[in-house]
Parts: C-alpha cells; structure tokens; sequence
C-alpha cells in the first residue's frame, strides 16, 4: 500500500486501550497463575492427570503475561517497535504460543474431565500422569515447530501509512498470501478443533450430571455454572480474534483500500488485546473453583503466615535476649563497682 492521503493511522487508541488492559492483566495474571503452578505441582505429585494439564496451562499464561511489558511499550508508542527485531520475534513467538497451547490444553482438559465423568470404567490408560506427560510434551514440541516460522522470516516492518514512520512488529498489514494460509490453518486447528472438542465433552458431561439421580440439585446448578463460565469464557477471549483473523485473511491478500485495511487492522488489534484475558479466566476457573485446590492454596498461605509468625517471634526472642544480656551486664557492672567502692572504702 503507498502512501495515500486516505490512509489516516490514528494511534490515540492503541495508546491508551492496550497498555490499561494489558497491565490489569499483568498485574492479576502474574500472582495467580504463579498459585496456580504450585497447586498444579502439588496435584502432580500426587499422581492426578489433570495437574500436568493445567501446570502447562499455567506456563503459558504466564510467559505470556511476562511478555506484556513489551508490548504495552508497543502500543504506548502508537504501534512502534523501538526494540530489536529479534526481541520482536521472541515476543511474537511466546504470544502466539500461548495462543494455541492454552486452546490445546483447555481441549486436553475437557477430554479428560469427559472421560472421567461419562465413561469412568473405560480407556484408563488415557487418564494416567504419564499419557497426559506424553501429550503434553507433544503439544508444546507441535506448537514450537510451527510457531518457529516466526523466529524465520523478518517480523518487523514499515507502518504502510508511512508519514508515520513507525515499526510495526510481526502484524503485516495488508497480509502476505502465505501469512493469510498459515492463518487459515491456525484458525482451524487451533481454535475450531479445541472448541468442538469443548462444546462435544460439556455437553455430554452435562447430560450425564443432569439425568444422574445421586447428584443433588445444587451439585447440578454448580457443575451446569461452571460448564457455562468455562465454555463462555474460550468464546469470549478465542472467538473475536480469530473471526477477524479469518475475515483478514480471506479479504487482505487481494484487497487495495486503505481505508478497509486499516479498519480491520484496527479491529484485529483490539480483538488480540481480549484475548490477554484468557491468562486471568483459566487460573480462576481450572484452579481456584476445585476445592482440593482451595485447601492447598490455604495451607500454603497458613504456611507462609506460620514462618512469618515464627521469624517474629524469633526477633521477639533475640530482642528480649539482648535487653536480658544488657541488663545483666549492667547489673554485673553494678555491682562489681560496688565491691570495688568498699574495698577502697
């Protein structure tokens, strides 16, 4: 795209927009998924599948989220990169990552909790720590080899709208014919699977809570509000981004008008910075709604309150053991000066 008197690229909200949202979710996302880790390690130890899982859910949470420093800078600067292109790789690399590990293990999750609860008795190798230990590695070593495109070609390039003369860093826009294929792919297997997946494992969890007549009506009210927050949330963080990821794809490769590229790049953008979301929503709704998890967050905390209390009391202790050393001290000097004085005397 030359340069264009139509093409206005007005940075006033990627100036304000993304850098509050991304330190809100930094600020919440950090802590929590850091909790997260330490439960998830616990229930690991413990020889629970489902812990590996959500021990890599809350790894790429939180890489990500170390990350938005970067990228609040980004945007704070109306879109320019000022750093090194290959700082901007790294954090290209990471967010798409998270992207697409975080859709992966949700899936992983969903299947594991179908299985558990609609067919207990069958395909139990399938819901052992080390199945999910071999998944997980493939997940993470799949998602590396095709994400690693990023760390291949160039990810920094002019603003389009080059009166401004800023970097943008890895979203081309328009988009080249074989960044819009490799998005095409992403959308399907990395959002549209995992969301089938989920939708096909809640529904049937569900059917099997409803009709089940040893689940209490209020086990079945919170196992139906949960299934909702969980399949709500992936469509609320997964599902603008990659409709406008789709749209991008199919129309920029052949489309000219500035106007309606810098609309959909507008769009896209906004729609990217929802999905930073997902880091705060899956340490809430994978980790802190279990009660195991519940009871091992509160005995780290009576923990960490315990050596607090015991450091205290050991400051305490020393203080009055001074002040007892200091007294006696006196005492003995006291006195020895007394005795000296009816010596002399």
């Amino acid at each position: 795209m030359s340069n264009n008197t139509e093409c206005h690229d007005d940075h006033t909200l990627d100036k304000y927009l993304f850098p509050f949202v991304y330190s809100i979710v930094m600020m919440i996302s950090i802590p929590i998924n850091c909790i997260s880790l330490y439960v998830s390690c616990i229930q690991v130890r413990k020889k629970n599948e489902l812990g590996v899982y959500i021990f890599s859910l809350s790894l790429a949470d939180l890489l990500y989220s170390l990350i938005l420093p970067l990228w609040i800078d980004y945007a704070w600067h109306g879109d320019d990169w000022r750093l090194s292109a290959s700082l901007c790789q790294i954090s290209a690399f990471l967010m798409y990552m998270n992207f697409y590990t975080s859709t992966a293990f949700l899936a992983c999750i969903s299947l594991d909790r179908y299985l558990a609860l609609v067919h207990p008795l069958k395909l139990q190798f399938l819901r052992t720590r080390r199945f999910s230990l071999i998944v997980t590695i493939i997940v993470w070593l799949l998602e590396s080899i095709f994400n690693s495109v990023i760390l291949v070609y160039k990810e920094v390039f002019n603003d389009p709208c080059n009166f401004t003369n800023h970097t943008l860093c890895y979203d081309k826009y328009p988009l080249e014919r074989w960044q819009a294929n490799m998005n095409l792919f992403r959308i399907f297997s990395g959002y549209l699977v995992p969301l089938i997946i989920i939708l096909f494992c809640y529904h049937k969890i569900y059917q099997v809570v409803r009709y089940n007549q040893a689940t209490v009506d209020e086990e079945k009210k919170k196992v139906r509000k949960l299934i909702l927050n969980i399949t709500v949330s992936f469509i609320v963080c997964f599902t603008p981004y990659h409709v406008v990821l789709l749209i991008r794809s199919i129309k920029e490769p052949s489309t000219s008008d500035p106007r309606l590229l810098l609309l959909m790049y507008k769009v896209y953008r906004i729609t990217q910075a929802l999905t930073s979301l997902n880091c705060i929503a899956d340490p809430i709704l994978y980790c802190f709604v279990s009660e195991t998890a519940r009871t091992d967050i509160l005995n780290l905390l009576r923990c960490c309150l315990c050596l607090r209390k015991r450091e205290e009391d050991q400051v305490k202790e020393h203080a009055l053991y001074s002040s007892a050393t200091k007294n006696t001290a006196l005492i003995t000097n006291r006195t020895s000066c007394e005795t000296q004085s009816l010596k002399n005397s």
